[in-house]
């Protein structure tokens, strides 16, 4: 995310004070509610959904994302990386191409 975008997030909440309710335990939870209301704009078809609605669901599970990478003082490009890495290391192209099986699988 760009470094405007994310002051103007830190900005929000610090103009209404709600670093107070913004604990690691409720922004998790808050992402994952968020992430439901996102699922939910697929839930009769794949094909046929609201691409407005989808945005604005995607943009609150992002946002709360930020605020959960401020309360533990991470970098997204740090951690994104790090799992990246992993994840090359259990899903080698040579193994996974193609395939949707699970690492332990390939």
């Amino acid at each position: 995310m760009k470094t405007e975008t994310i002051e103007r997030i830190r900005k929000f909440s610090e103009d209404r004070d709600w670093d107070q309710f913004h604990s690691p335990e409720n922004l998790a939870k808050s992402i994952v509610i968020e992430a439901a209301e996102l699922l939910e704009c697929f839930q009769w078809s794949d094909s046929d959904y609201d691409l407005q609605h989808v945005k604005e669901e995607l943009a609150d599970v992002l946002v709360y994302t930020q605020d959960l990478l401020d309360k533990l003082g991470l970098d997204a490009d740090e951690i994104v990386n790090m799992k990246m890495d992993l994840n090359e290391k259990k899903y080698p192209v040579e193994k996974a191409r193609g395939s949707a099986a699970k690492y332990d699988q390939l």
